[in-house]
């Protein structure tokens, strides 16, 4: 395989790199093209070869025409010239089926090559991207921006390599050959010009105006779609299926008004082209004949000026209206450019790649807010975690537990302060090759469409099928595989959606596992089981943990006994630290949630009885 096939060009800098919106698009496109350069190039020579037709043919009707009407008036002539002529034409039309195909061939292989490589860019931008902006960003959003604007962006490279430069070239060829015929008629083809582009120019503003706001719309629609899906189990479970049917079709109506509105900008902008490139027609035929019936042209001349303007004209109403199309996939462009161009990105360049991490966590007086609050998440927090131990976080919804441990993983930074990972700073670490070494099982299984054995061998080669049968027995999968129709290799549904929630928590510890990680983070990976899945995955955690420093959100407080060291957290702050008996003596914070904690589960074990 060469080269094109093997490597797909990257535009991530590209796009980064630019920064004024009002050449943004034009100049995203010329660098695009720059890096495609030598088949755009052999494109427009290509196309000139297999146009020739295009500017020979009229030469060979008006030359026969000529010829008859010499005739006629009793001037000299030979049928044999029209032969001649007719063979000229014959040549110049055969000529055009290699070079189309070649033309075909170098222009797309630019066109894949750039709608692959546009794919490519996206895909390794949203990878590098801050956990904190898909948190904000709506995968519908996203899923539009990478399905609809990219396919949009294509097409508009698409337009503007096999449609608005042949376009550009075919006018500008056919008006240059009029200029050496009669610089006079030339005159009359320029006439075209200053209208058409004012014609364009008074419709531009309101085309682009509904282009973005039909753009905004589907993505709205395409953001409200993927939460409709998400949320069909609790709408049903809730009854209520019509309010989701009528919230999805005031948006819908909304969209399709936008695209109406769209449609009539369009009409109004085609028909009054059509209408003024006809009266362009019909007066450049009398100018035309005026001419020839006063001996300043000859009568064959006509029909080749008539074809020659007939190209011109059309051409540039071609290229006047492409200008709808070129704006939808600038408008594209501009949303693509919206994800490729942010700065919100975890950047690992040059930063030290770590081999080995033994799991030593060190937090110094380390404070955290999230962008758009005043009040902080998490409040001059320092603790120490050595190599083989195991912290517990605990306190009540949003008092921070989870911002440390997005922390730890490097999902988010300290505003003051700063994290240590074996005396290193987490900043000076390349984040990528760390996380190699530590593993998390978050609360909401996140599995996907798969076989059981896939989820859990995730991102991994080479595991032996002894280790892997090792690490089914530890994570406690063996006790319910009999009872799946293929095993290991039984697929799971969309999310795990075949399973329960303690087998899908369970499948999540083994894919921990199976990475043999230094840190462990297991963010209440219980709390919303019930009591024998909770211990079914008890057991699984009890083997993961073995050995590895570990931190452990709790939801119930029993969970926790044997940790080495337990933080009370009250509004970002650490209120308490200690073992779970000394903690239990100072009868503090943890006291009160440990007997709110107590009640809470002697209440629902009332309400299952």
């Amino acid at each position: 395989m060469d080269n094109f096939k093997n490597k797909l060009p990257d535009y991530e800098e590209l796009f980064e790199s630019i920064k004024d919106e009002k050449k943004l698009g034009f100049r995203i496109i010329c660098s695009i093209f720059n890096q495609n350069k030598k088949d755009f190039i052999l494109s427009i020579i290509l196309h000139f070869a297999k146009n020739i037709a295009v500017w020979v043919i009229p030469i060979v009707l008006a030359g026969a025409i000529n010829i008859a009407t010499d005739k006629i008036s009793g001037k000299p002539s030979d049928v044999i010239d029209i032969w001649r002529w007719a063979l000229l034409g014959l040549i110049v039309l055969v000529l055009n089926l290699p070079f189309n195909a070649m033309f075909v061939h170098y222009s797309s292989r630019a066109l894949r090559n750039i709608g692959a490589g546009m794919r490519n860019s996206l895909i390794k931008k949203l990878q590098h991207l801050s956990i904190t902006y898909h948190k904000e960003m709506e995968s519908g959003k996203l899923q539009s921006k990478f399905l609809r604007d990219v396919e949009s962006i294509e097409f508009l490279n698409r337009q503007i390599i096999m449609s608005m430069v042949p376009c550009i070239i075919t006018a500008v060829v056919s008006f240059v050959i009029v200029i050496f015929k009669n610089p006079f008629m030339a005159l009359l083809f320029l006439m075209i010009v200053p209208i058409n582009v004012c014609v364009m120019r008074f419709f531009r503003k309101k085309i682009i105006k509904i282009n973005r706001e039909f753009r905004h719309q589907v993505e709205n629609v395409s953001s409200q779609v993927s939460d409709m899906i998400e949320m069909i189990p609790v709408t049903k479970a809730h009854g209520l299926e019509e309010e989701e049917i009528h919230k999805l079709s005031g948006s819908l109506l909304n969209l399709k008004n936008t695209g109406l509105s769209l449609d009539k900008v369009s009409g109004y902008f085609t028909s009054i082209n059509w209408i003024l490139n006809n009266i362009f027609i019909n007066l450049f035929v009398i100018v035309a004949a005026v001419l020839a019936f006063n001996g300043h042209i000859r009568v064959g001349d006509i029909a080749m000026y008539q074809i020659y303007f007939n190209l011109v004209l059309h051409n540039i109403n071609a290229i006047i209206t492409l200008y709808q199309e070129i704006s939808r996939g600038m408008e594209s462009l501009k949303s693509v450019t919206e994800v490729m161009a942010s700065d919100d990105i975890e950047d690992n360049r040059n930063k030290l790649k770590v081999k080995e991490v033994t799991g030593k966590v060190r937090f110094n007086n380390v404070t955290f807010a999230y962008s758009g609050t005043e009040k902080p998440a998490v409040k001059n927090l320092s603790f120490e975690i050595n190599k083989g131990e195991c912290m517990a976080f605990v306190g009540a919804s949003g008092c921070g537990k989870t911002t440390v441990m997005n922390m730890i993983i490097g999902f988010l930074k300290p505003v003051e302060g700063n994290i240590q990972i074996d005396d290193r700073d987490i900043n000076s670490i390349n984040l990528e090759s760390y996380r190699k070494h530590i593993a998390v099982v978050p609360q909401n299984s996140i599995l996907f469409t798969g076989t059981i054995r896939e989820n859990i061998l995730y991102g991994m080669k080479d595991v032996s099928e002894k280790d892997f049968q090792k690490v089914l027995e530890k994570a406690n999968i063996i006790e319910f595989l009999d009872k799946l129709p293929n095993g290991i290799d039984t697929s799971i549904g969309e999310h795990g959606g075949k399973l329960s929630g303690g087998q899908k928590q369970r499948i999540c510890i083994a894919r921990a596992l199976i990475r043999d990680p230094k840190i462990i983070i297991l963010d209440e990976a219980t709390s919303a089981l019930d009591n024998i899945s909770e211990y079914q995955v008890q057991k699984a955690m009890n083997s993961l943990i073995k050995d590895r420093t570990t931190f452990i959100v709790a939801h119930r407080l029993s969970t926790i006994r044997n940790a080495n060291r337990i933080i009370v957290m009250k509004n970002g702050e650490m209120v308490e630290t200690g073992t779970y008996q000394e903690l239990m003596d100072k009868e503090g914070e943890f006291y009160k949630l440990k007997n709110l904690s107590q009640y809470n589960m002697e209440s629902e074990q009332l309400y299952d009885l």
